[in-house]
């Protein structure tokens, strides 16, 4: 590699670089009121921001993480060889244009990656919250978010954008002040959780608590639960993809020529589950995965109203993505998201991505993803939220 070419790479890694910021807020007695009734105070949110926010304060857009991601939603840290987990979607001239719009993330109230979490130290006990930690919910998630952009000194948001769980929260927060979002991208999500979705976050809590190391919740400076929270994240695995892309990706090969006795790790597939598992034991706390995946099931919208009522108030635009492979969040559900768009009189479009992907589409589907958004922030931005 030529020394212009190392140069011209090493600059860009240079404009790239970012660093996580700390908002700490409700210290007591201005405690935030949990959907639970009860008070959670002080709070520290970690976040992020990539480019610049305009004179009139009308370019921004918060992008909201998935279950296990966090505020480095892209560019690089010091010293990181890898980018944040969204990196190929925010920057200079890709669909979230930080040449045009100003992108917050933050993690999320709950979360273990610089956020107030059951990980944290109890104020009142001075040991990590362990159980103690009150119940969340989504609510309570964009609740918080909501005291960072007050913070930020923004008042309208021009986007609220996530796949998954970020799904949900963009729906709650075009729910919860109406007033303050002009169009919300919802990605591969749903109005609330299916059966079968509670089931599957079901069995990954039940791994995580019939780990021994778990010690009922106080593991922490024991342990990590590493073995629960391993398995947790291996169930969750087998739902982001799809049979087509394991087929495609593993088929039935064995990870050596000879074939190992008995139950070692003996299919690709079983390797790749296992991998993944390890990595996330050292980047994950095993309380965190407990309580952000009950407030995913305790997920629902229209909390008590109809959905009717709930969208009556929305005045924000929406695009919506789906993928056909996608059978942890199938796209019935985001066609309901659609059906009550138009019933409540809300411009709406709705786009299915062909992709074999599975529910990771979302993470994967660049280009298509890209152009969609690109086209629907420029209408938005220029007609929209003026």
């Amino acid at each position: 590699m030529s020394g212009t070419i190392v140069q011209e790479s090493l600059e860009k890694v240079k404009l790239a670089l970012v660093e996580t910021r700390f908002f700490t807020f409700a210290a007591p007695p201005d405690e935030l009121i949990l959907d639970s009734g009860e008070k959670l105070g002080p709070i520290t949110l970690a976040y992020e921001t990539y480019g610049k926010l305009n004179s009139l304060r009308t370019n921004a857009i918060l992008v909201l993480h998935a279950l296990s991601g966090d505020a480095h939603a892209a560019g690089f840290h010091i010293g990181e060889k890898k980018p944040g987990w969204w990196d190929e979607m925010i920057g200079p001239g890709k669909a979230f244009d930080t040449d045009k719009y100003f992108v917050i993330c933050s993690n999320v109230l709950g979360g273990c990656k610089g956020s107030t979490g059951p990980s944290s130290i109890n104020p009142v006990t001075n040991r990590p919250y362990g159980l103690d930690f009150p119940t969340i919910t989504i609510k309570d998630m964009v609740n918080a978010q909501k005291r960072l952009i007050d913070h930020l000194g923004i008042e309208k948001l021009l986007c609220v954008v996530g796949g998954s769980m970020g799904g949900m929260q963009a729906l709650q927060w075009a729910a919860s002040y109406p007033e303050m979002v002009c169009s919300v991208i919802p990605i591969a999500t749903t109005l609330k959780h299916s059966p079968q979705q509670i089931a599957f976050n079901e069995v990954g809590r039940l791994a995580i608590m019939a780990d021994p190391d778990w010690k009922g919740g106080n593991y922490h400076g024991l342990s990590v639960a590493a073995r629960g929270l391993s398995v947790a994240r291996m169930i969750g695995h087998i739902t982001y993809m799809s049979d087509s892309s394991m087929s495609e990706k593993f088929g039935r090969r064995f990870r050596n020529s000879k074939i190992p006795s008995k139950f070692g790790t003996e299919f690709e597939v079983e390797g790749y589950l296992h991998y993944h598992g390890d990595n996330f034991v050292k980047r994950f706390d095993a309380n965190s995965y407990l309580y952000i995946t009950k407030a995913l099931d305790y997920f629902d919208l229209s909390n008590g109203r109809t959905l009717f009522e709930v969208f009556k108030s929305i005045r924000a635009k929406f695009l919506i993505m789906a993928f056909k492979s996608d059978w942890l969040y199938p796209t019935y559900q985001s066609k309901e998201i659609l059906k009550i768009c138009k019933l409540a009189g809300i411009e709406a479009t709705y786009c299915e991505i062909n992709s074999t992907y599975g529910h990771d589409a979302f993470l994967l589907e660049i280009d298509e993803e890209t152009h969609l958004v690109k086209h629907f922030l420029k209408k938005v931005f220029n007609g929209l939220c003026v």
